[in-house]
């Protein structure tokens, strides 16, 4: 049985379960069994943000006002009528909250394929892509749930702080990071010193999470929310993740002109977002979206398609590695459950120290 989590696009708290007959592919297409998939604050941003960039429309429900969040997950074949995709492989990639789903392999190769849907067509080619995970090594393949949870947020990490590198750090002094406990926050900040930056790195957090944000170890010094006018008033640049409009109104009116550069890259704040993104101006640089496939289409055009990617994912296994020790995996089961934690993650009381994996798979 067919199983999906859909959430109303005007009140995300407000989700139903819809369940029905299995999808049959016709000839082209693959039916594939989404065996797990990632819950992180991500997927909050992808749908506080879906209208923007279009995430919505990867998996459309045709039902307004409903949407199906987009997640990254791992799915294996269940039946193929594509021409070189066998039954029994697995997949990596850009799924719906849900346990099925109708593919349609376009453009592939021994490492992946894309999804040629038609309605897709316009939709960003990051998120089109899936890797056939079989053709990788075995140290990627053995890394399935890290590399859903944590994977998609240390590359946005790794963007930023290309980004950052590709526009000579805008000339600031410091980095301040806010939502430094989140996963995108703190590999940021990883990211960032390793590609060179000498000077400071702050991460902002709440209270509760300061502890944690300092045992990473990725950050020279961790603020509370509170305290956010206690910041050395220097050139600065900040990423803010977290797209709380009262903190970076402080921090702005606190570095004046010296806030340099803010890049709006998150949404744990959701309900904030438009706001965020529209709201009247503050003292200091006019803050810009980040979007990432932008930034890895320039350096595609200068590298060659593939190699940020490359460099990306070998630097979130380095990391992935290294920060284990201080990460709390966990996996949960069904519809009740995935609701339980997309509820958790609108609360913001999902900490960025868990790795939640879910599945609807029906139990047995």
């Amino acid at each position: 049985m067919l199983t999906e989590m859909w959430v109303d696009r005007t009140d995300y708290h407000h989700t139903r379960v819809v369940q029905g007959d299995m999808p049959t592919p016709s000839e082209g297409e693959i039916l594939v069994a989404i065996d797990k998939f990632a819950m992180t604050a991500n997927n909050v941003t992808y749908a506080a943000s879906g209208d923007m960039f279009g995430y919505w429309q990867f998996y459309p429900t045709g039902e307004d006002p409903w949407g199906k969040v987009t997640v990254w997950g791992i799915a294996e074949v269940l039946v193929s009528h594509a021409e070189g995709i066998a039954v029994g492989e697995r997949l990596y990639g850009f799924f719906p909250m849900a346990s099925h789903v109708v593919m349609r392999p376009g453009e592939r190769s021994e490492r992946g394929f894309t999804d040629a849907m038609p309605h897709r067509g316009e939709l960003p080619s990051l998120y089109n892509d899936y890797a056939r995970t079989q053709s990788e090594p075995a140290q990627l393949q053995a890394l399935e749930d890290q590399r859903c949870i944590f994977f998609p947020l240390f590359m946005t990490g790794y963007v930023i702080a290309d980004l950052l590198l590709d526009n000579d750090w805008f000339g600031v002094e410091q980095i301040l990071i806010g939502s430094a406990s989140s996963k995108t926050g703190f590999s940021t900040a990883a990211f960032i010193r390793a590609a060179g930056f000498q000077g400071a790195i702050a991460g902002l957090t709440s209270d509760q999470n300061v502890a944690f944000s300092e045992a990473l170890g990725c950050y020279d010094r961790v603020v509370s929310y509170s305290e956010v006018g206690s910041v050395a008033n220097e050139p600065s640049a900040y990423i803010d993740i977290a797209g709380d409009v009262e903190v970076r109104s402080r921090l702005h009116h606190s570095l004046q002109n010296n806030a340099a550069h803010t890049l709006l890259v998150g949404a744990t704040h959701w309900d904030q977002f438009g706001r965020s993104v529209d709201g009247e101006p503050f003292p200091g640089s006019e803050p810009q979206v980040f979007f990432a496939p932008a930034q890895i289409e320039k350096r595609d055009g200068e590298w060659g398609r593939g190699v940020m990617m490359g460099k990306a994912y070998a630097a979130s296994i380095e990391l992935v590695t290294q920060l284990a020790p201080k990460l709390l995996m966990e996996s949960h089961t069904g519809a009740d459950a995935c609701d339980a934690i997309w509820q958790g993650l609108l609360c913001n009381q999902v900490s960025g120290q868990r790795g939640v994996m879910v599945s609807l798979q029906a139990e047995t």
